[in-house]
């Protein structure tokens, strides 16, 4: 076959329809992808639209198809020996105003999406908040009914599972409510695209996963990253000098393989009479910088009582980080500067996350500091979820 200049113009002409019809075909991905969010969690999904917005981009290039024969007959530009990659990252849309959050007389929600036609065809995410009893039924509603006005994906973001604690039974009678919740999340309808995603940071126990249905998927991430960026502020004769410690065997368990960088400390409750006391299982504190690690808080009497024991046997501090402040009737105050004048048992720092909306009241006291779950929410979206091959 010989190639002529008209053959080649044809060639060209012939592929360059063909790009823009599938260019066409995808204009409706291009758009960018909806984030709405239930009202205690607007800050953070603001955080997250700007952050991921910022970041987008558009890269286009061309490559070699490795599967295809050229030969000297056949056009470089061909559409078969040449691969057209465009990536590009998707913008995020949020949409502050975008549900109505009203209730009846009777307390029951009354709720309404404004102009839910936009969701066809689009990518959706919801940013949501367990964080009460009474918020549940009213973001079920919505998690419900979202995909099906023709979502192209939809992601549920679900940064504190309440129930994870509640995971097994151990005695006849008792209720392992986190599979029922589970159960209750796993009925949110497919899209277009497939299962409905849901997206945990530090969940309490890892094979919670197995809890939801195959009509679901689980993505169970993590915040500790936040915490290591901040040990590396941390003053050169702190952060070369710490040591991990764990209040129990299951956080040892699970965050232990996070940091085998450093010299880690694991702690168990033993019973002393009628009592049950903290020591220390293994490891040394002796002259370290001791950061206690966990998944979440309740009231927060065995971090206290960890922090008295790594104290007591010589640690030179001790700080804690936990993903969930859960606190519950403000039990956050047993750690404040004054209070700990009082129970000689001093933190030099509390990391949190914004995982629940009352966390950002309560780093307000010191010794506590925020870390914002928006870098690793906006990370792990621009890493995958809003990267586009077209």
């Amino acid at each position: 076959m010989k190639i002529t200049e008209e053959s080649c113009s044809q060639l060209q002409s012939h592929n360059s329809k063909r790009l823009k019809m599938a260019s066409r075909s995808s204009s409706l991905s291009r758009f960018p992808a909806l984030l709405f969010c239930h009202p205690s969690m607007e800050n953070l999904a603001s955080a997250i639209a700007r952050k991921c917005s910022r970041e987008s981009l558009s890269l286009t290039c061309f490559t070699p198809n490795p599967t295809s024969s050229q030969t000297l007959d056949s056009h470089p530009l061909s559409q078969e020996n040449v691969t057209r990659v465009q990536m590009r990252l998707q913008s995020v849309e949020f949409h502050k105003n975008g549900i109505q959050w009203d209730s009846f007389k009777d307390g029951w929600p009354n709720l309404f999406i404004e102009n839910v036609k936009q969701c066809a065809g689009r990518d959706v995410i919801f940013l949501g908040s367990f964080h009460s009893p009474e918020v549940v039924f009213e973001q079920l509603s919505i998690l419900y009914n979202m995909p099906r006005y023709l979502a192209r994906s939809f992601k549920f973001i679900l940064p504190y599972f309440p129930t994870g604690t509640m995971e097994r039974v151990d005695t006849e009678g008792q209720v392992a409510t986190a599979k029922v919740l589970a159960m209750m999340l796993s009925s949110i309808p497919s899209t277009a695209r497939g299962p409905a995603q849901i997206v945990m940071f530090d969940i309490h126990a890892l094979q919670e996963r197995f809890y939801f249905s195959d009509t679901i998927i689980p993505r169970l991430e993590s915040a500790i990253p936040l915490l290591q960026r901040e040990m590396l502020k941390l003053p050169d004769d702190v952060k070369f000098n710490i040591a991990i410690a764990f209040p129990d065997d299951g956080a040892h368990k699970r965050f232990h393989g996070m940091f085998d960088d450093f010299p880690q400390i694991t702690c168990i409750k033993v019973r002393n009479g009628d009592k049950r006391v903290v020591t220390i299982k293994e490891g040394e504190a002796k002259n370290h910088h001791v950061i206690i690690i966990d998944d979440l808080v309740q009231t927060g009497g065995t971090l206290i009582n960890c922090a008295r024991v790594l104290l007591e046997s010589g640690a030179a501090s001790v700080s804690a980080y936990v993903t969930h402040a859960v606190f519950p009737q403000d039990s956050w105050k047993a750690f404040t500067t004054e209070e700990a004048a009082k129970s000689g048992v001093k933190f030099d720092h509390f990391w949190i996350t914004d995982s629940l909306p009352h966390a950002s009241t309560i780093a307000e006291h010191a010794p506590f500091k925020l870390l914002s779950l928006c870098d690793v929410i906006s990370e792990l979206l621009l890493g995958y979820d809003l990267v586009q091959h077209i």
